[in-house]
């Protein structure tokens, strides 16, 4: 058993109450919103992904080795490059919370 303190608003305290109370079984509630959670994070890591090709493809660099040249200095701090690497960072730290739920 778990007991489990949120720090929401109040009427969003009520409302969850209110789910909780209707819920036959609170260990599906729980599955399903950590299951909502990695859907909604391999969502945004395909997103990301799309946007790290176009990256990609408009500088002809994959982006493991780009980010490694760029964090080694060996490439200049452009608007594209800083949003690339950005990006690269926040995928690598997603996969990571995602390995960790599933």
């Amino acid at each position: 058993m778990l007991n489990l303190q949120l720090k929401v608003p109040a009427e969003t305290a009520r409302r969850l109450k209110k789910v909780l109370e209707y819920t036959q079984n609170q260990e599906t509630f729980a599955e399903n919103i950590i299951a909502y959670q990695i859907a909604e994070m391999k969502k945004g890591n395909l997103n990301m992904r799309l946007d790290l090709k176009q990256f990609e493809e408009k500088y002809q660099m994959n982006s493991e080795i780009f980010y490694r040249e760029f964090v080694q200095g060996k490439l200049e701090d452009t608007e594209d490059y800083m949003v690339w690497a950005g990006l690269y960072e926040m995928l690598e730290k997603n996969k990571t919370r995602l390995q960790e739920l599933v």
